[in-house]
């Protein structure tokens, strides 16, 4: 991707933020489960995607307004902004 089709959000993180557990901290704390996971690049918080049974991040996000997201899978390497519905590789 060119550096101009990448927003702003996704350009101005400069050290990734990147997952201390592989769960998601809410769905621990109610019994549940979750497919993916993803760390926000603003406070650090690992959360269930959007296929998971309760969308974790995605409620982050609309509480906090914390735009960028990366995959905390294994192998996985890109950011995804909420704000612009943009994604972009890295690594």
């Amino acid at each position: 991707m060119a550096q101009d089709e990448i927003c702003q959000h996704i350009r101005e993180i400069k050290e990734l933020k990147t997952a201390e557990k592989y769960e998601c901290a809410e769905c621990v704390k109610i019994g549940s489960d979750w497919v993916h996971l993803r760390t926000c690049q603003t406070c650090g918080v690992t959360l269930g995607c959007d296929q998971s049974p309760h969308k974790h991040m995605t409620a982050h996000f609309h509480a906090t307004d914390h735009p960028v997201v990366i995959s905390a899978e294994p192998g996985e390497q890109w950011l995804y902004c909420y704000k612009d519905d943009t994604f972009a590789e890295y690594g």
